[in-house]
């Protein structure tokens, strides 16, 4: 649907480019609150033009965005696009890149059933084939696995309270963001729509389990999550995860952990530690989607004892820690192996694919 232009401010995207925003990544001027927020409601309601939203999104792209117009557009797509459902629980939010993996497996449909088999619920969301790479997402592992994802946002609380973990589908509970699917396609490159809907909280969760590429993104992204009037985390943890994902990589990992309240704070995990010798490559698999389904079933069973069963312990162990029900990642891990080797991990597997 097309507004026109007088139903909003005095920054129509043309404006922006032109005053703001457009005139490179070295004399771009960051935008006020105020104008990122009225420039998401233009973009939400498709009053911009093709041409003249691409050139915004790259130009954002270019300048890059700080963490107050980050906030603005959450803040916009929460009131404007997002459908909450929160469960009972109070799960752990595992908001993955949406436009997923494509060289190793992922791991954290099996990592996500096995804190919720240890009494740490988890959801997950994601769409189908989201821009820029539509690659491997969340959805279509549960999908090989034979679990719905079709799901409105009410049916996804209901999963979690059911299970311990619950998806929630794009679509449903962000029909705003899931309209721009062709305009982001035609784009070729990431926009901040790709930052943003990873922390859509669907849920409301009061924990928020992300992943980056370089440390300096976390701090954006905990000062997004602290300058949001529409977020309540208390909690966020975020690490360089394989591929951008939510998949702890093998080897040496950094790590970003904020409290409300008090400053981010950084560390590192090694896997070998934990006595996990392997490297990403270990890890890469053929077919993404059904590879991973496979190995996530036959972990979960107790049927394999490789790093592929190490690499979901591990997962799992760090959910229940971002969730703060183990002190350490070696209680973590405890508690994670113990719900396979007694049968919880598998019984929960069956709960989502009966739901």
């Amino acid at each position: 649907m097309t507004n026109n232009s007088e139903t909003f401010g005095e920054w129509p995207l043309k404006r922006l480019l032109t005053e703001v925003v457009g005139s490179g990544p070295k004399s771009a001027d960051d935008m006020t609150r105020e104008q990122a927020r009225e420039a998401f409601q233009r973009i939400l309601a498709s009053e911009p033009e093709e041409t003249t939203l691409g050139a915004f999104w790259l130009a954002n792209r270019w300048k890059r965005n700080t963490p107050e117009e980050l906030a603005a557009y959450t803040d916009v797509m929460r009131e404007e696009s997002v459908v909450t459902a929160a469960p009972d629980v109070d799960p752990v939010d595992c908001g993955a890149n949406y436009d997923g993996k494509h060289t190793s497996a992922l791991l954290g449909v099996g990592a996500g059933v096995v804190a919720a088999a240890a009494d740490t619920p988890v959801v997950v969301h994601s769409g189908d084939g989201v821009p820029t790479q539509k690659e491997t997402a969340y959805k279509h592992v549960l999908d090989e696995l034979g679990v719905r994802t079709d799901l409105e946002p009410d049916e996804s609380a209901d999963m979690v309270d059911e299970t311990g973990f619950g998806f929630y589908y794009q679509p449903a509970f962000n029909p705003g963001i899931d309209d721009l699917f062709e305009r982001r396609d035609e784009m070729g490159v990431r926009t901040f729509v790709n930052t943003i809907e990873t922390v859509a909280n669907p849920a409301e969760a009061d924990v928020h389990l992300g992943s980056f590429y370089h440390l300096a993104f976390a701090k954006k992204l905990t000062d997004l999550l602290k300058g949001s009037e529409e977020l309540d985390y208390s909690r966020a943890i975020f690490f360089q995860g394989m591929e951008g994902y939510d998949d702890i990589r093998p080897g040496y990992t950094k790590v970003a952990e904020w409290n409300a309240g008090e400053d981010l704070t950084d560390y590192e995990i090694e896997t070998a530690e934990y006595g996990m010798e392997m490297e990403s490559e270990d890890l890469a698999v053929d077919d993404i989607a059904a590879d991973s389904a496979t190995i996530t079933e036959d972990v979960l069973a107790g049927e394999r004892e490789d790093q592929f069963a190490d690499a979901i312990a591990l997962n799992g162990a760090f959910r229940m820690y971002a969730r703060q029900d183990v002190d350490s990642l070696e209680e973590g891990l405890e508690r994670a192996r113990d719900a396979i080797a007694d049968g919880s991990a598998q019984a929960v597997l069956e709960e989502l694919r009966e739901f």
